[in-house]
């Protein structure tokens, strides 16, 4: 999302964000052009890649306002969620060589803002809120359930409850601040005791996105948490949410500690999924992968 709100030639939807460029060829095939290429990293280090939908707005009521509107970028599709994912199954295809290792995963979002937990809804809310979307991504066919950029864990509680009922694996992903704490103040192991408390079919297991690396406070986090810390998708930039949605350019701190930093999370702390948020680009995805940051080569798509 953050690569296509630098392209000067694109217009993100004021509410659905980057899912409606699915819906115009030009636009379309820009975004896809930046599936392919993270695609082409994981397969020239030979590793697999989580393609997750450009679903994370696409909830029924901002589906619905678009509906109720229509849209100056398309027409209206209440069909957005099951289309995006049709979109990345189509990508996929192109890498029929490696299709097995590379899983489709359905994202949502909050409904509210990502860095205000004070907006956020109750767990019975939310559950009967988020299930709405969470229902026609598991029908499109989704590998896998992922919901991202959460601030507050009882929203996140009705968004796992809503996604064990589909029966599918599921993802919860937690966004914290620079004191690796869960923006409403929980820790990140309370918020997964709760969840895996309070679920009969726990998450996959969980993650953190939208922060820098160092602001896990690695050192400082209770061992067993680990155990269930399955990714780290980071921002490039230390800077504090706040002052990144004041900035109009892109932050982007030291490449080499961000590497470091992400790669330690692998090598001493056994977290599996490491990858990119707001301000990374390929150089990033390259340096997690072993590739050097600067090498332009890729396999071939056929």
């Amino acid at each position: 999302m953050e690569q296509l709100r630098r392209e000067e030639s694109v217009s993100l939807h004021e509410t659905l964000v980057h899912a409606p460029l699915i819906y115009r060829q030009r636009t379309r095939e820009l975004m896809a052009d930046i599936y392919r290429e993270y695609v082409n990293i994981a397969l020239a280090a030979d590793l697999p890649l989580l393609m997750c939908s450009p679903t994370w707005r696409c909830n029924s009521e901002r589906v619905a306002a678009w509906t109720d509107k229509g849209s100056i970028i398309c027409e209206a599709h209440e069909s957005i969620n099951e289309d995006s994912v049709q979109f990345l199954k189509s990508l996929r295809a192109e890498f029929d060589h490696a299709m097995e290792r590379l899983a489709i995963g359905g994202m949502v979002g909050c409904r509210n803002d990502c860095y205000l937990p004070e907006q956020s809804l109750s767990t019975e809310r939310a559950e009967l809120f988020h299930a709405w979307q969470i229902d026609r991504l598991a029908g499109a066919g989704v590998d896998f359930l992922i919901a991202e950029t959460l601030p507050e864990t009882l929203e996140a509680l009705g968004i796992a409850r809503a996604m064990e009922r589909t029966g599918l694996p599921y993802v919860v992903s937690f966004v914290i601040g620079c004191d690796g704490r869960i923006l409403d103040g929980r820790s990140l192991a309370e918020a997964m005791d709760l969840i895996d408390g309070s679920t009969k079919q726990a998450p996959l297991g969980y993650m953190v996105n939208c922060a820098h690396p160092d602001f896990l406070c690695m050192d400082d986090q209770p061992q067993e948490m680990f155990s269930r810390l399955l990714g780290f998708l980071a921002n490039a930039s230390s800077m504090g949410h706040d002052e990144l949605e004041g900035t109009d350019s892109v932050q982007v701190d030291d490449l080499d500690h961000w590497a470091r930093a992400m790669l330690r999370l692998n090598s001493h702390f056994g977290v599996q999924v490491l990858g990119g948020c707001c301000g990374t680009d390929r150089r990033h995805l390259k340096l997690l992968a072993g590739l050097p940051a600067d090498d332009s080569t890729a396999p071939s798509t056929a």
